[in-house]
């Protein structure tokens, strides 16, 4: 053997014990004491022992190693033979004396072939002892037990009940297809007097390539008393595989043929043969048509069921959670749905507030402008039945949709396949029209209930968003009309003063005095307004950032603004007592606690106003003399919105005022009683001279 052939059999070999020892480990592990898939265990691993007796023996040549490959090559054809023999008879449930003894002598011919097998293949000088010279005679023995194999997997699929064949189908396949391979071999062998190195070679791969077959099959026989799964990915890839390899050996004998054959033009031939070849495999390889229809062959015939739901669901949901960015939730929903089918593309329609059906989404399809009305016989047919729609058999069969016309946009869709209704909450919300698909697919019951379940979800998923949507819209309503009732509460206690102002001026019109004090207080209510505008349009964030405010001109400006009026507010302040805030909302929250009191005070009670300093807080007393409110009010009601006492009062600013402090780390303090008056108490923290110089540097460097 030169080292080109001893590396090429050594590789191939290894990769042969490498998937044998891979599948004798899962076996091992789900193996619960089943006597026929002890007889596969036993075969998966002696093909494995045999697979690396034959590595070693091709890397190193030794002798002893080329015996030991020889009796485990046996043993696992016998433990094969006796696997197909135990269901031969299994299947045939006789208890005559006549099977236990066709039983037997079978055991028994096996036997004798295979220790004939291994002693004339192990021992050259009994066979030259045998036969003399001519050492083809070798070959017979195992030459007739691959024959005895084939016969045995050829009497068990031709006696097997045909309920049951699906699950032994592909077992048969792998066997028969590695005891042909064994004919072959060793009729070569024995016509030619050799053995042909480059066969041998082969012999390892050829015999792996069997493995994803009986994995198959040991899924299928729960009785065999396995507990695996085969993954439909991993027989789908090795089909392709498995069909990629026979495209190129068919694509190399064509070469080798043209290249011995062809004359003067073989070169050449083989040349455009192979560049034609691959160009041709790699349109094929990227056709998604092709991989279609080679998914469906493979799940019409190796298994029971067409889907792996488990798979189907994941791929489902993920597809509609996660999908490509640049599409959106609805195009998800339709490439979730076309994907079960293997259809390419599809347009979803969803009910409008009107009830009627707009196209909402499209993949691969075409835009459409018309409507679909509530009305319709499509719809009122989704909706009453929930089937999926057939259109080509709607076209060939009408009157199995009783009741149902299609409207003229959608009869002359060409590449219209399916309609698929999307109900939630027991009512339809919509529906998918799907492309025909890449592949031929058969709609079978699997088929459409899966459909129907999946669009089930799909509509679920599509409900709950627009739900959430509609929700945080209405959320955006809330937010605005909340901030619209702070505003319009504050220009409510601006009117009311430019009210007292205009009636003031009747009095005092022609006092210098009065009048610049007037355009003083109107330029200062403009002024508010319009930062209420702009806060309005900014929503709840205040439009500028904390600093430090001086809490004496504001109650200087309220006092000015009270000037005149009854019952008289006295005011008690301190210099110097700043807090971080904003100066015109703090302004309107004071304001706000004034009025209040004065509301609730008669013109010949007493309202007073406080500013002052207690260790490192801020404090804004608001008291007054009127009639006070309860514990419970105070407690359950003053500081929630929409609340009041007063009966033109809009139960706003108490909230208002309450939260802004919050924001600010402070807090109001109300003591009340009835009959008796109320006291507030505004509590910020105060700042210290080094802070206010901070603050104010601060300021300076954002700034």
């Amino acid at each position: 053997m030169n080292p080109f052939m001893s590396n090429a059999a050594t590789l191939s070999y290894a990769l042969a014990a490498s998937g044998f020892a891979a599948f004798s480990v899962q076996l091992g592990f789900g193996w619960r004491g089943g006597k026929r898939g002890g007889l596969v265990l036993a075969a998966i691993v002696l093909s494995c022992c045999w697979a690396v007796a034959a590595a070693v023996y091709s890397a190193t040549g030794h002798n002893g190693l080329r015996i030991a490959a020889n009796l485990f090559d046996t043993l696992r054809i016998c433990a094969w033979c006796g696997l197909l023999l135990a269901l031969l008879f299994s299947f045939r449930r006789s208890d005559s004396g006549s099977s236990y003894r066709l039983y037997a002598w079978s055991v028994i011919g096996i036997a004798l072939l295979a220790v004939a097998a291994f002693g004339l293949n192990s021992a050259p000088s009994l066979s030259a002892a045998i036969f003399g010279k001519d050492s083809r005679f070798a070959f017979f023995a195992p030459m007739a037990l691959a024959i005895v194999g084939l016969i045995l997997v050829e009497q068990v699929f031709r006696n097997i009940s045909a309920h049951a064949r699906w699950g032994i189908k592909p077992l048969c396949l792998g066997l028969g297809a590695a005891f042909c391979f064994d004919l072959y071999m060793y009729s070569n062998a024995f016509l030619f007097n050799q053995l042909d190195i480059d066969v041998w070679i082969s012999r390892g791969v050829a015999n792996v390539l069997i493995v994803p077959l009986i994995a198959v099959s040991t899924a299928r026989n729960k009785d065999w008393a396995f507990e695996i799964a085969v993954s439909r990915q991993v027989v789908f890839h090795s089909t392709a595989l498995l069909g990629s390899g026979l495209y190129l050996v068919t694509l190399a004998g064509a070469g080798y043929y043209v290249r011995y054959f062809g004359n003067h033009w073989g070169g050449a031939l083989q040349v455009m043969l192979l560049f034609t070849g691959f160009l041709s495999f790699g349109l094929l390889f990227y056709s998604g048509s092709l991989r279609s229809k080679l998914r469906v062959l493979v799940n019409k015939h190796f298994y029971n069921y067409r889907y792996d739901y488990r798979e189907e669901w994941l791929r489902f949901t993920q597809s509609l959670t996660v999908g490509d960015r640049q599409f959106g939730l609805l195009e998800h929903a339709i490439r979730a749905l076309a994907d079960l089918v293997e259809s390419p593309g599809g347009m979803l329609w969803l009910a409008e507030p009107s009830g009627e059906y707009r196209q909402a989404a499209r993949l691969n399809m075409a835009e459409i402008a018309e409507i679909e009305s509530a009305d319709s016989t499509l719809a009122k047919f989704l909706d009453r039945t929930q089937w999926v729609i057939d259109l080509s058999e709607y076209r060939d069969q009408p009157e199995k949709y009783v009741e149902m016309e299609l409207s003229a946009w959608l009869g002359s869709l060409r590449d219209a396949w399916l309609v698929v209704p999307l109900s939630a909450s027991g009512g339809l919300i919509g529906f998918v029209i799907l492309a025909q698909s890449r592949a031929r697919i058969e709609l079978n019951w699997e088929v459409l209930d899966l459909l129907k379940t999946a669009a089930r979800q799909a509509a679920s998923y599509i409900a709950y968003m627009r739900a959430a949507e509609a929700l945080l819209e209405a959320r955006k309503f809330d937010s605005f009309n909340r901030m619209s009732a702070f505003v319009v509460h504050d220009m409510k206690n601006l009117v009311a003063q430019l009210s007292l102002l205009l009636k003031n001026a009747e009095r005092h019109r022609d006092n210098p005095e009065f009048q610049a004090d007037m355009l003083l207080t109107i330029s200062n209510a403009v002024e508010r307004m319009k930062q209420l505008l702009l806060q309005l349009r900014a929503g709840t964030t205040p439009i500028n950032a904390p600093c430090a405010v001086d809490l004496a001109p504001i109650v200087g400006r309220i006092e000015r603004a009270r000037s005149g009026q009854m019952p008289h507010l006295s005011i008690e302040t301190r210099a110097d007592i700043e807090v971080f805030g904003h100066a015109d909302r703090l302004e309107r929250v004071i304001g706000h606690l004034v009025q209040n009191a004065v509301d609730a005070t008669p013109a010949d009670g007493k309202v007073w106003l406080r500013l002052l300093r207690e260790n490192d807080q801020a404090i804004v007393e608001v008291g007054d003399t009127g009639r006070g409110m309860s514990r419970e009010f105070i407690r359950e009601n003053m500081f929630k919105p929409f609340r009041s006492t007063k009966a033109a009062g809009m139960g706003i600013g108490a909230y208002e005022s309450a939260q802004y402090i919050k924001e600010l780390g402070g807090r109001i303090v109300v003591d009340s009683r009835e009959d008796e008056g109320t006291v507030v108490r505004i509590e910020l923290r105060a700042n210290s001279p080094k802070a206010v110089v901070a603050a104010s540097a601060k300021e300076l460097r954002h700034g």
